[in-house]
């Protein structure tokens, strides 16, 4: 399957959009945290500068509306190449992180040639837990191991 759109995000969910923080919201946390080294920081603000005179920047984020960004695929190849050190990066300060496709992200308020930007700030629809659909057999067999 071929996919339309990529995000990379972390786990902490941003309060306003009830979304993982995008992969630039988990650098500034590390940022305002102080916990990267120097030379770290740097490459993190040479690669922001980038995506900052490369791509347009949406209205909708200079508002701080409730939005969140995903990449197109289609030109995302670059972009995908100057993010490789950034996940780097935040392997080695232990952020857990996920690359997302989709080709459903959403509402979409805005585009442009390189990115989506989607409605956000749904409050959450929780699901009960699913019947277990295990066979029986093998329910038994691993209680019976223990496990």
């Amino acid at each position: 399957m071929k996919f339309k759109y990529v995000r990379i995000q972390g786990k902490v969910l941003a309060r306003n959009t009830k979304y993982a923080l995008g992969i630039f919201s988990l650098f500034q946390k590390l940022l305002n945290e102080g916990v990267m080294i120097e030379e770290d920081v740097g490459l993190f603000k040479e690669i922001d500068q980038w995506f900052s005179e490369e791509l347009p920047y949406p209205p909708q984020c200079m508002r701080r509306e409730n939005v969140v960004c995903f990449f197109k695929t289609e030109n995302s190849e670059l972009m995908m190449k100057m993010m490789n050190p950034l996940m780097w990066l935040l392997e080695r300060y232990h952020q857990e992180y996920f690359v997302v496709y989709t080709n459903t992200p959403g509402e979409i308020v805005y585009e442009d040639d390189y990115q989506v930007v989607v409605k956000a700030g749904f409050d959450p629809v929780y699901q009960d837990m699913m019947p277990n659909w295990t066979p029986e057999e093998k329910l038994k067999e691993l209680e019976e191991d223990g496990k």
